[in-house]
């Protein structure tokens, strides 16, 4: 696959000094994939607990909410730093350090006696995925040849976006047949596996340093990642024009800029160097990582309350009718590669986009309190095929505008944008949602009481949980609340089509530029040289 963006060095060595064999890279990849199932099911899974960890321990809603951001606030603000550590320590002993973090963090947040060590125990864990993310894929583009490497970014491609589903489907079945405190087993097994398959399978490589260790870019990052997912986590409790948010926001926005800043005066020895935005490979990839990764999760809030509280379905059911979309994501992923060699990365990215957005629409025409899950199931069908097709060469274009010695920055930098992406659409369709359900129902409570109309409008689940109290009224009141949520569903669904359809124009017009895969003699070009040619488009 060729994005337009600089060739990368020869495949490393394993430590034996020979070029890694076919049998080799198969088991490097099915060890960075389960070690990166691991942590993408730790993301995941817990969302099915909330309700049994409010009870246990007598919870309130905010407690319970940091206990399941905690670990993607500290996912997201160390991943380009620790990504940047491990290509100078090392990818193999960052592997196995995250690993064994991670393994001991999950055990203790399956023991925790309370939200508050529950708490200390997922930022451990946030850690510790920050330590592993970046260097599953970096271990990837290090050590693949360019005629392997596409097929490889595919399957990690494929197990990011739909291991997220995967994940939360394992974790409700574990809940739904024994405890909750199970589904940290999930993760704690996937990240023994892949402990003992690295010691065997992957290579060591690093980076010659030539330059000090940026700290102060590093901290900016820090503290930049902390500021913007701080306030997209925040702000739909909190309210966007609350003093805390609104500080939180700032503190983003200045760490951004001072950032950027930085990072320019620095250069050659800056931690990410913001000068190769300017390619086409970089800007396009990152961009549309971020919004696809943006509405998929967006999408994933929608849906699963639907199929809850509209269908009635259990939680385990509810995860189970998401799976389509994802087992399409992960084969199309797979494809994407084989389609981009032949057409190009720009197309294959249009496509997969024109398709996604094709699938949303259809998700939002036919969606209806009466119409059930066949009705939305063709268009979740084609969501799932064009995600899988707009994530891996969108992948292979960031990780790709980077040298081989700085891959660990640059699949943080995928990393990153992915979960900024994340709860930006949680965020911005969250939000649509609940304000298109508060619009819709107000017109529907005529002759409610009081009391349970202003129960209704704070979301479908308290007006379900308000009818019984409501004598004759409570069958209205359900109808009431589940078509309103239909309808809030639809202005969230008829946003992220609108957000798609801006990323496909910008993508055809500025995506990576569609050219022929590269020479095999290419790779060895030395990356100082490729540089230049990311600054020149």
């Amino acid at each position: 696959m060729s994005v337009n963006q600089p060739p990368q060095a020869a495949p490393q060595p394993t430590s034996d000094g020979a070029a890694p064999d076919a049998r080799r890279l198969r088991a490097i990849l099915v060890t960075v994939s389960i070690a990166l199932m691991a942590v993408i099911a730790s993301v995941s899974g817990l969302n099915v607990a909330q309700t049994h960890m409010a009870v246990e321990w007598g919870a309130s809603q905010t407690t319970v909410l940091w206990i399941i951001n905690a670990y993607t606030l500290a996912l997201a603000a160390l991943l380009l730093p620790l990504g940047a550590i491990g290509d100078r320590l090392g990818r193999k002993p960052m592997l196995i350090t995250g690993l064994v973090v991670f393994g001991a963090a999950g055990v203790a947040a399956g023991l925790a006696p309370s939200a508050a060590m529950m708490i200390g125990a997922r930022v451990a864990a946030g850690v510790s995925a920050a330590m592993i993310m970046p260097v599953t894929l970096s271990v990837i583009t290090s050590t693949f040849p360019e005629k392997e490497r596409g097929k490889a970014i595919g399957v990690w491609t494929g197990v990011a976006g739909g291991g997220g589903i995967l994940g939360m489907f394992l974790s409700a079945l574990l809940v739904d047949v024994a405890d909750w405190r199970w589904l940290f087993l999930l993760p704690v097994v996937l990240a023994a596996v892949a402990l003992a398959m690295t010691f065997t399978s992957v290579p060591d490589s690093r980076e010659q340093a030539t330059h000090p260790f940026d700290t102060v870019g590093a901290l900016l990052s820090v503290v930049a990642a902390v500021g913007l997912v701080f306030v997209l986590q925040e702000g739909p409790e909190r309210g966007w024009t609350d003093p805390v948010t609104l500080a939180g926001l700032a503190v983003g926005v200045i760490a951004s800029a001072v950032f950027v800043a930085w990072e320019l005066r620095r250069r050659d020895a800056s931690l990410l160097d913001v000068r190769l935005f300017r390619g086409r490979g970089l800007a396009g990839g990152s961009v549309t990582l971020l919004v696809v990764f943006g509405v998929q999760a967006g999408i994933a809030v929608v849906l699963f309350p639907f199929f809850q509280a509209v269908l009635g379905w259990s939680g385990l059911l509810s995860t189970a009718a998401m799976m389509p979309m994802a087992v399409m994501m992960m084969i199309t992923s797979g494809l994407a590669p084989r389609m981009a060699a032949r057409t190009g990365a720009r197309s294959t990215m249009s496509v997969g986009i024109a398709l996604s957005t094709l699938g949303l629409a259809l998700m939002a025409l036919f969606v209806s309190v009466d119409g059930g899950y066949l009705a939305i199931l063709p268009g979740m069908l084609a969501m799932g095929t064009g995600m899988g097709l707009a994530m891996t060469p969108s992948t292979e274009a960031v990780t790709s505008s980077l040298p081989r010695a700085r891959q660990g920055v640059a699949s943080a930098l995928n990393d990153v944008t992915r979960e900024l992406g994340t709860a930006l659409g949680v965020a911005l369709l969250g939000a649509l949602l609940a304000g298109g359900y508060r619009g819709a129902i107000d017109g529907r409570l005529a002759g409610i009481p009081r009391d349970a109309a202003d129960t209704a409008r704070e979301g479908i689940a308290n007006a379900v949980g308000a009818a019984p109290g409501t004598g004759h009224h409570a069958q209205d009141l359900v109808n009431a609340a589940r078509q309103s949520f239909v309808d809030g569903r639809q202005q969230a669904m008829w946003a992220g089509v609108a957000v798609l359809a801006a990323l496909l124009v910008h993508v055809a017009l500025r995506g990576p530029e569609n050219t022929a895969p590269l020479r095999t003699g290419d790779e060895a070009r030395p990356a100082s040289a490729t540089a230049g040619n990311v600054a020149a488009r």
